[in-house]
Order: C-alpha cells, then sequence, then structure tokens
C-alpha cells in the first residue's frame, strides 16, 4: 500500500505491517515519518534496532542473517536499512525479495532512502515491499502548500496566528520545513500567550535568524567564504546540532546534482525540484560555478559526515561540516578530513 506522510499516524494506529519504505528527499517530513515508525514499533514490543548503512561493498546476507537470529534479551526488533543513493544493487534487490517472501512476526523492516525514480518504484524489490507493507512517499511542501503546512504545524505547537503573520514566516523560510519548524520552535519559547500577529512575527523572525540554516546555505551557493564561515561558526555557538545542518545540506547537494545531470537550469526546472522564486537565481550561479564531480564528491563526504554523527566513525563532525561547507563555497580546504572516504567508497 502506499500512504502520504498525513497519513501515516491513522494507518499506525490501526496496527503494523511487516515493512516500510520511506523514500524522498525532504529530511524533515521523512525523519518524522521513520520516528513514527520506530515508535509504534516501540509500543508493540519491538524493543530492538539493528541498523545498517549500505553501500557498494555491503554485505546483505548480514540483514537476512539478523532477521534469523533472536536475541537474549529481547524476541522482537526493528531492521532499519539506509540505501544512501537508493539503489541496492542486485544483491540487495535479491536479499529484500527473500525477505519478504516469508516476513517475521519478530522483525520489522524499515528501510530510508532518497526519492526514488518512476523506474526504481518498478523495481521488484519496491513490489516486495509493497506486497507485505507500505510505502510512504515524502514530497516536498511547494510555495502554494506552504503557508497551510505552517499554519498547521502552528496549530499543533498552540500557537494562533492570523494569515499575514503566517505569510510572512511563509517569505521568510522559503520552502526549507527545518527552518520553519526551527522558528515555530522559538515562538512556543518566545510566545507563552500563544498568539502572534504580523508585526510580532516580523520582529521574531528577524531577530531570531542572525545564524540560520538557511542562510548558510545561501552563503555557500553564493560562494561567500567569509559568510559560510562566520555564519557556521555562529551556529556551532549557538548549540545547532550537526545533524541538522547536514539534513539542509545534504538535500541541497543532491538537488544540484539532479539539475547538473539534467542539463537544464529553466525557472520550470528549478521549480520541480522544489527552487522557489526567490532562490532561482542564487542556484543558477551555484550551478554555473560547481562542477558534477566535485558535487557527488561532497554528497560523498555527507555520508561520512553522517556516520561521524552518529558515532560510526571516529571524526569531529564540525571539521567535517567545516570542510564540506567552505569547499562548496569555493575554497576546499587541502585535507578534508573524510575525503579518503568520499573517493574510496
Amino acid at each position: 500500500m502506499k500512504l502520504r506522510p498525513e497519513q501515516l499516524a491513522q494507518h499506525l494506529d490501526r496496527g503494523l505491517v511487516p515493512a516500510y519504505l520511506i523514500c524522498g528527499d525532504e529530511p524533515l517530513l521523512a525523519q518524522e515519518a521513520a520516528d513514527a515508525i520506530r515508535s509504534a514499533a516501540r509500543s508493540a514490543g519491538f524493543t530492538e534496532r539493528d541498523l545498517f548503512h549500505t553501500d557498494g561493498n555491503f554485505d546483505w546476507q548480514q540483514v537476512l542473517s539478523e532477521a534469523n537470529t533472536l536475541s537474549l534479551f529481547a524476541d522482537r526488533k526493528i531492521l532499519e536499512v539506509r540505501i544512501a543513493n537508493g539503489k541496492p544493487g542486485d544483491k540487495g534487490s535479491a536479499a529484500l525479495q527473500t525477505y519478504c517472501q516469508q516476513p517475521s512476526s519478530d522483525n520489522l523492516l524499515l528501510i530510508i532512502t532518497p526519492k526514488l525514480d518512476a523506474s526504481a518504484m518498478r523495481s521488484k524489490w519496491v513490489k516486495a515491499i509493497d506486497g507485505i507493507g507500505a510505502i510512504i512517499q515524502v514530497w516536498p511542501v511547494d510555495a502554494k502548500q506552504m503557508a497551510g503546512w505552517i499554519g498547521q504545524r502552528l496549530r499543533q505547537a498552540g500557537i494562533r496566528a492570523n494569515a499575514a503573520a503566517i505569510g510572512i514566516l511563509a517569505d521568510r523560510v522559503e520552502g526549507n520545513l527545518l527552518a520553519a519548524v526551527q522558528e515555530i520552535e522559538k515562538l512556543k519559547l518566545l510566545l507563552p500567550d500563544g498568539e502572534i500577529d504580523e508585526a510580532t512575527m516580523s520582529t521574531v523572525v528577524a531577530d531570531s535568524a542572525r545564524y540560520s540554516v538557511f542562510t548558510l546555505i545561501d552563503k555557500m551557493l553564493e560562494g561567500d567564504v567569509q559568510g559560510t564561515a562566520k555564519n557556521l561558526r555562529g551556529l556551532m555557538e549557538d548549540g545547532t546540532e550537526p545533524i541538522v545542518i547536514l539534513w539542509a545540506l545534504a538535500r541541497e547537494l543532491r538537488t544540484l546534482i539532479s539539475l547538473k545531470e539534467q542539463a537544464h537550469t529553466g525557472d520550470d526546472v528549478l521549480k520541480r525540484h522544489g527552487v522557489w522564486p526567490k532562490r532561482q537565481p542564487l542556484v543558477k550561479s551555484a550551478l554555473r560555478r560547481l562542477k558534477l564531480p566535485h558535487l557527488r564528491v561532497l554528497l560523498r563526504q555527507a555520508a561520512g559526515l553522517d556516520r561521524a554523527i552518529k558515532g560510526m566513525r571516529q571524526a569531529d563532525p564540525w571539521e567535517d561540516l567545516a570542510a564540506i561547507a567552505l569547499s562548496l563555497a569555493g575554497t576546499p580546504t587541502l585535507n578534508p578530513p573524510n575525503l579518503r572516504l568520499s573517493l574510496t567508497e
């Protein structure tokens, strides 16, 4: 079955299915969908979680072996498989199909990938998951939907806002859902009475945007090396979690790579990739400046950063972030901390 993210909560209330596939390039919505599934699974007694990050050398038999291994402490577990490029390969496809032929009630399979194209959605492994479970496709919130999405999030946070105030916030974040959620969290702290008008919204958003993730991304795309370094340092000093910056950075890199591969930068093409009109000149400028091989290496370095953040690799995430950010802005470091990873994996 195929579900929209907003249908997931109602589905989980009715019970779990043996397998889930979350695919899409909107990090916030994908993360929230995964969190909801994990929470429902824990409530249903899935107290263990085995996490697998796949690459070209990944041994897919690990997944099948873990699926057939009972724990000494718990007999139900989540098998979470993250496929960074969305392509499990022939061995991965075969392993997933084998798993889906006889899924165990003691396991729940959760697969997370970037956006899958039409060909991938017709692949045998995706059809196998669809046959026993659910597929949640995460789509970006476009410009027409953004105000409604922000209004809903404000209501969930207990904040009453008029249409003008919502419009100001929507215009400020320009489609960046992570940025919108950050601003709403700040509003919850600053507005104990839970009500906001356009004047207050303008002041609060302006005051809280000094060092923001979306400003950092724009500085990188502009090729503003000093601005990139200053904003990154400000975010670190403000206590921003590296994973929040990584989500936004990885999404931007995937968008740039996809546009480069298509070799088209018309406004309609950019719009289909979720680039808002105000940001289109910025993205076009970055596309003219950056080469496709460079962008691909940066995305591989971002995958190494993800492992460092999760403790799967000994490295300082902020050093990795600085190397990637400065390289994207136009000043590659002489020895990026995880460059070898990006070239050899």
